[in-house]
């Protein structure tokens, strides 16, 4: 599908009286037509709107004229018809100066091409620097994505690449290495909601209370009574003083006299033969280690529910297996020595030894000093917790830093020498930009001392005199420079104009604008320009004129795009917009545009609810091989016969539709006799219409259909036997090829691409 050329504006904003949000791309040269309030004057109002046009990239606007003529213009310019502003333009006087124009003019012109070509440069080259930081985003959040998610609160606001990304470039923080288990210990307590301070385990050391132990030394020792009575020596004999000894502390109370093995009376003097049988010391020993007894079981019992009672809230991080483990063995340990240390005072003779509990005491409070520290180092984190998350933030992200540290050096190296190209070339574009606005200064230095307005008002009088316009004259008003006067025949200045006169003094002061500068600081610039119904209360003669001028105006911007066929000289006209309602003004400055579909476009303004739109007037290609075109909305009878032929695929209507047109076109408008058309067509030109068949005799196929198209035309009042030959068998791209061969034999194939919407082939 071909594309649409853009202008130099590119795209147009209407939204302004019935116009809602309604936009359009306009080409180089556009045809709008539309009714009578239809919008046609807001679409040229909206040129008057900095905010409604939007320019090609690159384009500079102030290096351009937008030149509008409306009713506005009109008023502005012709309220007084005898201070009407000048037109200037470049007197044939002063070669040397005229050469020194055009050359700078040559050379602002090839500036304009450096600077565009520096500009696209620059931007080309600006234009790695945003997949540079896609990459460079893209690096740094992959390789960091662990230490991201692990310490996802440390990102709060910097959870997406770009912002990421940002942080990383700020410069606030150092790229410093931090192990991701001291970075976890700091962040599982700072950014924790429900973390707390928790009580430290206490140690043995924290035990309370006096306990006397002394009597642990007799554990080792045989504690045996050293008496020498008969009944002393008559127990130790037999090995019995332990036994006496528990069964007299047993039973004494509860005898009744009488000895609890054989019932019979005990003598008067038994409690002092036992108490013979032991002396004071080993009383004393025993009496040592019942104390020994009691003051053991009292402390083990207090340091067993001291060490119990440290897991009752014990700090979640605080690994407490071993500790319970130790306080288990611990345990068992205290109940084996309780059981030995009850058997020494069973047999006070035997040694016994007591298990090791220092030894698992000091294991146990070592784990308490382990497990201490930890609460200690959460407390204190808790204590200072907004601190201690900063410095969370803070350790985290210089470990972010420590590991895109060349990632960083990398993006920050490629970054900074595009930048630097980019700055060079963006000096070069600054550089040329005040070499085109000094050419310009020198160009319009140079124009001052060579434009005249002598030129204009003779061609704007020659003009009107041609028009059959008479009575009245432009002059150049005496004493002031680039003013003009509508003078009359007695030398009054113009009163009580008519609308026509009026509006085509207008039209052709516009006109002359166009071609010229209404300032020396204009002259040389490019122009916009935008034409909406201009034949207002116009006759025929000044509308032909008009017309006329415009397609002249047409063919300027047009060579701005075709690189030949230039009817006219000059590309200062850069894009055009034409609106009005007159159709036969339409058709007289669109008859040759239809087919330029690259750069011409044709908009039907419609108004329907008291909304405005623009309807582009193109058709899409069918086909494939097709391609999309332009159609006219204004019609004449002659168009639509084209534009029904086109479409007809039936023979009968096909042909009747051939018919008229070759009758219109080769007898009204070209002149030719029937006769004569047919001599040309069938005798001169036979051979065009005749298919060699492989074998066979010539096909006529075409011949006779071409016969059958002319019959119609050729007849007078007489009947004609060729009149209705249509032969439906046949298909209907025969009778379009015949159709063609005819415009051929007459070389009148330019007209028929015309019609057709089609370039020469």
């Amino acid at each position: 599908m071909t594309e649409k050329m853009h202008g130099i504006i590119e795209e147009i904003s209407l939204d302004a009286a019935t116009f809602h949000s309604e936009t359009f791309q306009p080409t180089y040269i556009n045809f709008l037509f539309g009714k009578n309030g239809a919008g046609k004057s807001t679409v040229a109002k909206a040129f008057e709107d900095p905010a409604a046009l939007r320019w090609q990239a690159g384009v500079n606007p102030d290096n351009y004229t937008i030149l509008v003529y409306n009713q506005d213009f009109i008023n502005n310019n012709f309220a007084t018809y005898g201070n009407l502003p000048g037109v200037f333009t470049l007197s044939q006087e002063n070669v040397e100066i005229r050469e020194q124009i055009d050359a700078k003019t040559v050379e602002r012109d090839a500036t304009v091409i450096d600077g565009k070509a520096a500009a696209g440069d620059r931007d080309q080259k600006k234009a790695e620097l945003e997949p540079l930081l896609a990459t460079f985003q893209t690096t740094c959040w992959d390789y960091t994505e662990a230490v991201r998610k692990a310490f996802d609160k440390t990102q709060n606001g910097k959870k997406k690449k770009a912002q990421f990304t940002d942080e990383v470039l700020s410069g606030h923080h150092a790229a410093v290495h931090h192990s991701i288990e001291d970075i976890s210990a700091l962040y599982d307590i700072a950014y924790d909601p429900n973390a707390r301070n928790y009580s430290l385990f206490k140690i043995s050391a924290d035990l309370t209370g006096t306990f006397d132990m002394s009597g642990q030394d007799l554990l080792g020792k045989a504690i045996t009574s050293s008496s020498d009575t008969d009944f002393a020596r008559f127990m130790k004999a037999i090995k019995a003083t332990d036994w006496v000894k528990a069964g007299h502390a047993t039973y004494a109370k509860h005898a009744d006299g009488k000895c609890p093995f054989c019932q019979q009376a005990l003598p008067e003097s038994f409690e002092q033969d036992i108490a013979e049988c032991f002396d004071e010391q080993y009383q004393l020993d025993i009496a040592a280690l019942q104390a020994f007894q009691t003051a053991y079981i009292e402390k083990m019992q207090q340091l067993l529910a001291l060490y119990q009672a440290n897991l009752t809230d014990v700090f979640p991080k605080a690994d407490t297996k071993e500790y319970e483990k130790k306080l288990a063995q611990l345990e068992t340990c205290i109940t084996t020595n309780l059981q030995r240390i009850a058997d020494k005072l069973a047999s006070p003779a035997k040694s016994v030894e007591l298990k090791d509990t220092d030894s698992l005491i000091d294991e146990i409070d070592d784990l308490v000093a382990a497990i201490n520290k930890l609460i200690q180092a959460n407390n204190e984190i808790v204590s200072t917790k907004h601190d201690k998350q900063l410095e969370c933030f803070r350790m985290v992200w210089e470990e972010i830093q420590f590991i895109l540290k060349d990632e960083v050096a990398a993006y920050t190296k490629s970054k900074k020498e595009i930048e630097d190209a980019v700055g060079k070339l963006d000096k070069k574009v600054r550089e040329l930009q005040q070499k085109y606005k000094d050419l310009s200064r020198e160009i319009t230095d140079l124009n001052a001392k060579v434009v005249n307005t002598k030129m204009t008002v003779d061609s704007i009088n020659a003009h009107l005199t041609d028009s059959g316009f008479e009575g009245f004259r432009l002059q150049e008003k005496t004493g002031v420079k680039g003013v003009y006067e509508v003078i009359r025949e007695d030398g009054n200045v113009a009163e009580n104009l008519s609308e026509g006169e009026r509006n085509f003094i207008a039209f052709l002061y516009f006109y002359h604008v166009v071609r010229g500068s209404r300032s020396e600081k204009d002259a040389g610039k490019d122009k916009i320009v935008v034409i909406d119904d201009p034949v207002s209360s116009m006759d025929s003669s000044a509308l032909f004129i008009v017309s006329a001028l415009v397609r002249e105006m047409l063919g300027v911007c047009s060579n701005n795009v075709r690189l030949e066929d230039h009817e006219y000289e000059g590309t200062y006209i850069k894009q055009m917009f034409i609106l009005t309602h007159n159709a036969f003004f339409h058709r007289e400055i669109t008859y040759n545009m239809v087919g330029h579909y690259r750069y011409v476009s044709f908009y039907k303004v419609n108004k329907k609810n008291n909304i405005s739109t623009l309807e582009h007037c193109v058709e899409p290609a069918k086909k494939v091989s097709e391609k999309d075109r332009n159609y006219n909305p204004v019609k004449n009878s002659y168009s639509a016969l084209w534009e029904e032929y086109d479409k007809l695929d039936t023979p009968i209507p096909l042909m009747n539709v051939i018919r008229r047109i070759l009758e219109y076109y080769f007898l009204q408008l070209c002149g030719y006799e029937s006769d004569e058309l047919c001599r040309i067509v069938l005798e001169d030109n036979k051979e065009k219409f005749m298919t060699e068949v492989a074998g066979g005799a010539p096909d006529y196929t075409k011949f006779h259909l071409a016969q059958a198209m002319l019959s119609y035309i050729k007849r007078s009042d007489s009947f004609n036997d060729g009149l209705h030959f249509v032969d439906e068998s046949i298909d209907c791209q025969q009778y379009k090829d015949a159709f063609w061969i005819i415009f051929d034999a007459m070389n009148q194939t330019q007209h028929y691409y015309m019609m057709m919407n089609e370039r020469d082939q």
